[in-house]
């Protein structure tokens, strides 16, 4: 799995038009895409990673904080570019791989106390956020 994780001051996610998930305090943003070889254990030790991730003010966590996260699919970030100019897609996990993997790594996120909001697996989505720092994170579980 892979993700990038932004410190946001707010974030919103809408879907022909209607808001469907938004946090508006200090928190996390989060991209999560998924290949072919990821799984339920994957999907832990990210939820795990991001719960405890100390990117926050004075180096705390949203688990310090009860900080929100807004938890978003992102098969994009498995595309490859690297040979001509359009990307190929072929690492990332088709949805019926991939959908219960983000669902599970939200659920486990929950499981672990957070405030999670999402956007719709699949969906056309407008992201909206407001970067604090800006700070920006790669992670590859």
């Amino acid at each position: 799995m892979r993700a990038v994780v932004q410190r946001v001051s707010s974030a919103s996610v809408t879907v022909a038009g209607e808001v469907v998930g938004r946090i508006g305090a200090l928190g996390l943003c989060v991209l999560v895409g998924v290949t072919h070889s990821d799984g339920p254990e994957h999907a832990h030790r990210l939820a795990d990673k991001l719960w405890g991730l100390r990117i926050l003010p004075d180096e705390k966590s949203c688990s310090d904080l009860g900080a929100p996260l807004l938890v978003i699919s992102q098969f994009t970030l498995y595309g490859d570019a690297r040979k001509g100019r359009r990307p190929t897609w072929a690492a990332a996990a088709p949805g019926p791989v991939a959908a219960p993997l983000v669902d599970e790594v939200v659920a486990a996120l929950r499981r672990l106390g957070a405030n999670v909001e999402t956007g719709e697996f699949g969906a056309q989505m407008r992201l909206e956020l407001t970067n604090e720092g800006p700070f920006t994170v790669l992670l590859e579980i």
